[in-house]
């Protein structure tokens, strides 16, 4: 029977749909290590005549965990991310010659949401692997659920290594957790010190002001950041970890600006868009100049959707941000294909981080099943545990079981998959991320304010 959640959802969670998941999991448990990929064959035509379907064998579900695919550009990036996957997929002949689905749950930004949807998809829908999540959260939330349910999930948002902890601790409940992307927090602020050492002379940060916004996801970098970063050279103007309600920054730009802070060296994402706007004074002429003129930039999620130059009017021109990728980048042979598939799938869109890491996270999935053979979840830890697998935003490797964070994306210092970009204006007016590091990746150099 099928019938439609609250979202929009299609659920088939009653009747012959819920036994013949329920039964598909049962038959392959049963078959784990009898058989090759051969065998496996076998087994599966087997099956299909066992619980009385159609000659077909059952497809392979890809259940997607987004926020607001409908509204929110994180969760609708991971959604589209996710299809061109499953699309490229069908037109090459599916994964073990069988047609791959996709199906999604709306977290909703909440953690208990987001395991009501895992719960739905892997039980109710079938998914044989998960992919996203946004929130650390919400992540959290899920991580008992995905032991339980012996399931691989590939992580294509949320940063906290408070879920990697859990895989070193408790392995052999924890280890179907992988994270695709981004990297860990602890690895995105060794990644922001490694930008202002290589970059502070370049763009005269001579002094920097430190700010976070206070939710889990910025502990790791905000630890790192009291670790190493005096230790590039510039000077610690000044340290806040300010509320997750701050919605007016005039009072900390006023203590930045006192400081005489060179840049707000930023960490944030649910509070982007305010410290943008706030910032961007010299493009507000009806806001008086503050004492102290500064620049701007850091990890900015909001800074990272392809269309912000437009959303903010020009506001974040000059403002510096990091993403996994960017619609200008050739991080790998498969980064610029991606993104061409992926606008012309939505009508001109560009993707964001998410969508990269899910897109990667779904062709990893496929590449795993194809090398193994089966879809079962031990047999495919191992293998993916020892993949170096070439994604669109670089090498998919990830950190054994010895390491503090196993499972997570390796990060290389010398060769970074994540780039910063600049917002700059081109000779038509239009808004254009360009990078400005690695020098590798480099379109164009960083351009100071001109106000400053």
């Amino acid at each position: 029977m099928t019938g439609t959640t609250g979202n929009g959802d299609t659920v088939r969670s009653t009747g012959d749909r819920e036994t013949r998941v329920t039964d598909r999991r049962r038959f392959l448990a049963a078959t784990t290590g009898v058989a090759g990929t051969a065998s496996l064959a076998g087994c599966l035509d087997s099956y299909e005549t066992i619980v009385g379907s159609s000659t077909e064998a059952e497809p392979i579900t890809i259940g997607a965990l987004a926020p607001d695919p409908d509204s929110d550009f994180i969760g609708r990036s991971m959604v589209r991310g996710a299809q061109v996957a499953v699309d490229e997929l069908n037109e090459n002949g599916g994964i073990l010659d069988r047609e791959v689905e996709l199906v999604t749950g709306d977290t909703n930004g909440s953690p208990l949401e987001a395991r009501r949807q895992y719960q739905r998809l892997v039980l109710e829908e079938g998914a044989d692997v998960t992919v996203g999540v946004f929130a650390s959260e919400a992540l959290m939330n899920v991580m008992d659920d995905i032991a339980e349910q012996e399931t691989i999930h590939l992580t294509s948002g949320a940063a906290t290594t408070a879920a990697s902890r859990l895989v070193k601790e408790q392995y052999e409940d924890y280890k179907y957790h992988f994270r695709v992307g981004p990297n860990n927090d602890r690895d995105l602020g060794r990644m922001q010190v490694d930008f202002v050492d290589d970059m502070a002379d370049e763009m005269r940060w001579e002094s920097v002001a430190v700010l976070a916004e206070d939710y889990e996801w910025t502990t790791g970098p905000w630890e790192v950041y009291q670790e190493r970063l005096a230790d590039t050279g510039v000077e610690i103007a000044m340290e806040r970890r300010y509320p997750p309600s701050t919605g007016d920054f005039s009072e900390i730009y006023s203590e930045v600006a006192e400081a005489e802070a060179d840049v707000a060296f930023i960490t944030t994402a649910h509070t982007g868009t305010a410290a943008l706007l706030d910032w961007s004074y010299p493009n507000r002429p009806e806001r008086p100049p503050q004492p102290q003129p500064f620049a701007f930039g850091g990890i900015h999620v909001p800074m990272q959707l392809p269309s912000y130059y437009e959303m903010v009017g020009g506001a974040c021109r000059f403002g510096v941000g990091q993403s996994s990728a960017t619609a200008q980048s050739t991080r790998t042979e498969k980064t610029q294909p991606f993104v061409q598939a992926y606008q012309e799938t939505y009508n001109g869109a560009k993707p964001v981080y998410t969508g990269y890491h899910t897109y990667d996270g779904v062709a990893l999935f496929a590449h795993a099943v194809e090398e193994t053979g089966t879809l079962d979840a031990d047999e495919l830890v191992s293998t993916i545990e020892d993949a170096s697998f070439t994604g669109s935003t670089g090498t998919v490797e990830f950190y054994d079981r010895s390491h503090e964070f196993p499972h997570d994306l390796k990060y290389n210092p010398d060769d970074p998959d994540a780039i910063y970009f600049q917002w700059q204006e081109n000779e038509d007016g239009d808004g254009v991320q360009e990078i400005i590091w690695p020098e590798s990746q480099a379109t164009s150099e960083y351009v100071s304010p001109t106000w400053l």
